[in-house]
């Protein structure tokens, strides 16, 4: 009897770890678009950051700078900020209709006007689905201690 009790409890445990696991459609979506500007701000792939950008976007660093889509692009594209390594671990996504929260650590090895650094963050992400697609319309960073 007790085994069979373990059994089922185990069985229903597994079912639920997998069923939290399951990414929705639109988590997908929004990890991919989440993806595809990390590899935009990798590269300095100016059509790459358009297309994941919404035309208003507001741009937070974590020294309290803000860009908006213009200068969050031309900043990348030119070089002045250029990112050698980036990592992102951690990462959270919540769906709320049109809207989408990510939330998630960031590392990074960077090259900034010639001079060597990294940093540590905590970035808060928020996307829209405008026309079909997930636009990323704000970012704050943090910095993590």
């Amino acid at each position: 009897m007790k085994k069979g009790f373990f059994l089922i409890f185990t069985l229903f445990v597994l079912a639920l770890n997998t069923q939290a696991q399951t990414q929705s459609k639109d988590e997908k979506e929004v990890a991919a678009a989440v993806a595809k500007l990390r590899q935009g701000m990798l590269d300095g792939d100016k059509n790459a950051l358009d297309q994941v950008t919404s035309a208003d976007l507001t741009y937070g660093h974590s020294n309290g700078k803000l860009e908006d889509k213009a200068t969050f692009i031309s900043v990348l594209a030119s070089g002045e900020n250029d990112f050698v390594t980036m990592d992102v671990t951690d990462q959270t996504i919540k769906i709320l209709g049109n809207t989408a929260i990510v939330r998630h650590n960031f590392s990074a090895q960077t090259n900034n006007g010639g001079t060597p650094g990294s940093t540590k963050l905590g970035v808060l992400l928020v996307w829209q689905k405008q026309q079909g697609k997930w636009k990323l319309v704000a970012r704050q960073a943090f910095k993590l201690t």
